[in-house]
């Protein structure tokens, strides 16, 4: 059975947030993840994008597709603006006064020199939520040093947790501090929402750094350091604070994730591999003990998980309740059962590539539900139409 693939994207149900009118002129991927969230879920998410130079994101291409574009810019609209300039300026200003949310992620000022400060944007608009994204914050000594994720994840601790202890730290091989941002912004924009549609209630400043919400991710790191004193080594795939956790070679050379994270779990591997005897041995009898002797357990269970193939081994796991998973790359995940019955991945008409997958609405709402209207837009492919609608008559100097 094929992924569910939506033919006629206007016939989808309104979501949640429709009614509610985002401004996006965000580049890149923090920003992107952001408006993504709250247009799945049914805003008028705007892309406000200069008339030459359009979001960069646009130019991560594969083999020549905006693979990145296509996902991250679906459910929006776009529009070309100079908002330097008149007449676009005027028709920015008239976009704020129609819009509930406007979403930023320049170098810190840019905005101000524009003449667009938060002041200027809340007197245009009293109840305006401005989510502002840079790299180290509005304000602070790393203020105005570029902004890019890698160096945040390089400076939060997550590159220092990140591969195994007798290489270099690891960097993740995706915008992971972005995207963890663009999470954490969509859910303070809706918070901010909140506040300014109760009555008296007034728009306001987010202000979102890179840095602080992947740091977040890893901030027990700082107690555990409190207490020992000692920065946690890189362990690979094993974990710092429980263990057996690791990935495991089977005989055919597909591997295997098992986790052990809870004593009675724990007890069921030693069953389950024949060695019930370290249930009592003082060196894995605990979680304590098996964390200092990660190394000797590692080897224990490798044997018994190499001398079988993939298949043999989750038989055996699986069906004496293992915490056990096959290690899937994305040729896998796309076959996979559960994938396919959960519709983790839709398929969407595209009009370069036909139909073409990507993540499904997340969460799940069981009575408003998000859903799809629209595929990413071609650059400024909705400014006329968007003028019409704040009663702007074109050309603009940006108009496209």
């Amino acid at each position: 059975m094929a992924p569910k693939a939506i033919s006629n994207l206007n016939l989808v149900r309104l979501g949640p947030l429709d009614g509610i009118r985002v401004l996006d002129m965000s580049r890149l991927v923090a920003g992107n993840m952001a408006t993504l969230q709250l247009a799945d879920f049914g805003a008028d998410v705007i892309k406000v994008e200069h008339p030459e130079k359009s979001d960069d994101l646009r130019r991560w291409l594969v083999d020549g597709a905006e693979v990145y574009w296509k996902i991250y810019a679906r459910n929006k609209r776009s529009i070309t603006l100079d908002v330097r300039t008149e007449p676009d300026r005027a028709a920015f200003e008239c976009l704020i006064k129609s819009a509930h949310v406007l979403v930023e992620n320049f170098v810190p000022g840019t905005l101000e020199k524009w003449g667009f400060a938060p002041d200027r944007l809340l007197e245009l608009n009293p109840k305006l939520v401005i989510l502002r994204i840079s790299g180290w914050g509005q304000t602070g000594p790393y203020r105005d040093k570029p902004g890019f994720g890698t160096l945040v994840e390089a400076m939060s601790g997550y590159a220092s947790l990140n591969g195994w202890d007798d290489r270099p730290p690891l960097l993740p091989p995706l915008a992971m501090a972005d995207m963890v941002a663009g999470l954490y912004g969509a859910n303070a924009v809706l918070a901010a929402i909140r506040v300014a549609e109760k009555p008296g209630g007034r728009g306001q400043v987010v202000d979102l750094s890179l840095f602080e919400p992947i740091f977040s991710l890893i901030s027990s790191e700082a107690l555990r350091y409190h207490v020992s004193r000692k920065v946690t080594p890189r362990s690979g795939n094993q974990a710092s604070h429980t263990a057996p956790r690791n990935i495991y070679e089977c005989s055919d050379g597909r591997f295997l994730a098992l986790s052990g994270s809870m004593q009675s779990m724990a007890e069921r591997i030693f069953d389950t591999i024949g060695r019930s005897d370290l249930k009592t041995h003082p060196d894995f009898a605990t979680n304590e003990a098996r964390v200092r002797n990660q190394d000797e357990l590692n080897t224990i269970i490798a044997a018994y998980v190499s001398k079988r193939t993939l298949a043999d081994n989750l038989a055996v796991l699986e069906s004496a309740g293992v915490t056990v998973a096959p290690v899937l790359d994305m040729s896998d995940i796309l076959e996979n059962p559960y994938v396919r019955a959960r519709e983790v991945v839709t398929h969407l008409p595209d009009a370069e590539l036909g139909s073409i997958p990507m993540h499904n609405i997340v969460p799940r709402l069981s009575e408003t539900p998000g859903g799809f209207r629209r595929p990413a837009p071609r650059h400024g492919e909705h400014t006329n139409e968007i003028l019409a609608e704040i009663g702007v008559k074109p050309p603009l100097a940006g108009a496209k």
